[in-house]
């Protein structure tokens, strides 16, 4: 009788064995997996997406970070909702908790891969908008900030308003230059180990996206240089490790240049820096900044990278403020 008990246990514990690369076990499900999520379709991809503010008012568009990241921690632009701004929020496809796709699905595009991007972000900009009067503007972070140029510089007369904060850069160069200059760690450094550690036990093919996903967050954890610290509460839901490959991997074949283009926007465009982001000296925020006919240049005290928008004394203090100055005057 003993053992016919153990044998059932023994089975009951089989029937419950989950594996790490299955939906959910490892890092969050994606909206294509978890119907409660919040989520729109555009061009054939469930994006995780909301937006706050009367559906009429001006529309700001919020990009994050990456290739690969996600817009939890610029949740403080929702303040501008208060401010009667319709304020949209996006993971794009591949990241965050938005679909995954194969890595081919990108790089079998070549270049257009950032086209897709592109169409992808006309795409959101199409399912908010309630008329053609309504005014657009783009708020982008880092990779937010290069895309949001590249948007702008492709659609000049589809944008009334850009704000960048911190793009690496906008030509290849430069964007391998700041790369290179942000990594904080090092050979033998805690979080390489971390990542190379787990290789042991946990690798995974190009496009298993959950165990990469979860790779990927440990290596982004936290940088000593641009004083970004993905450890704190809320700062990510999760990363999109195939789409940064994929994307990188374009940009290091085409060497494409995000600003071509741009000097046919007409706009003043508001550019933040940050104190504390070390890559980020003010002789490297004039140069990225140069790419713009008219810019506003501003450093915000105190904080690193993420700090412009994350962290909620520098937004409600310095960076709300200049934002609003600037749509204000559009």
């Amino acid at each position: 009788m003993l053992m016919l008990a153990i044998t059932a246990l023994l089975f009951a514990a089989c029937t419950k064995e989950r594996f790490i690369d299955q939906p959910g076990n490892l890092v969050p499900k994606t909206v294509d997996q978890d119907a409660s999520l919040v989520s729109i379709t555009v061009n054939g991809a469930m994006l995780h997406a909301e937006a706050f503010g009367p559906s009429d008012s001006t529309l700001i568009i919020v990009l994050h970070g990456g290739p690969g990241g996600d817009y939890r921690y610029l949740l403080n632009c929702r303040d501008l909702a208060e401010h009667e701004y319709r304020v949209v929020f996006y993971d794009q496809r591949g990241s965050g908790l938005s679909q995954r796709f194969p890595q081919k699905s990108y790089t079998s595009l070549g270049i257009g891969a950032l086209d897709l991007m592109y169409d992808e972000l006309s795409g959101v900009i199409a399912h908010y908008r309630t008329s053609k009067k309504q005014k657009v503007f783009l708020i982008g972070h880092s990779w937010g900030a290069m895309l949001a140029t590249g948007y702008a510089a492709r659609h000049p007369g589809a944008v009334q308003g850009l704000v960048v904060c911190e793009p690496g850069g906008f030509k290849w160069d430069d964007i391998e230059k700041y790369v290179s200059k942000s990594q904080s760690f090092k050979l033998w450094s805690e979080s390489l180990n971390d990542a190379t550690y787990m290789d042991q036990f946990l690798s995974g093919n190009e496009d298993q996206h959950e165990i990469l996903d979860y790779k990927f967050a440990l290596l982004a954890a936290k940088d000593e240089i641009t004083g970004e610290d993905n450890t704190r509460p809320g700062s990510f839901w999760r990363s999109g490790a195939v789409i940064n490959t994929a994307l990188f991997k374009v940009g290091q074949t085409y060497h494409p240049d995000f600003s071509a283009g741009i000097s046919q926007f007409a706009k003043p465009v508001l550019f933040f820096c940050s104190e504390k982001n070390k890559a980020y000296p003010d002789s490297w925020a004039h140069h990225i900044s140069d790419a713009f006919n008219t810019v506003d240049l501003f450093k915000v005290p105190g904080v690193g990278h993420d700090g412009i928008i994350s962290d909620k004394t520098a937004w409600a203090q310095k960076t709300l403020p200049k934002m609003l100055t600037y749509f204000n005057s559009l």
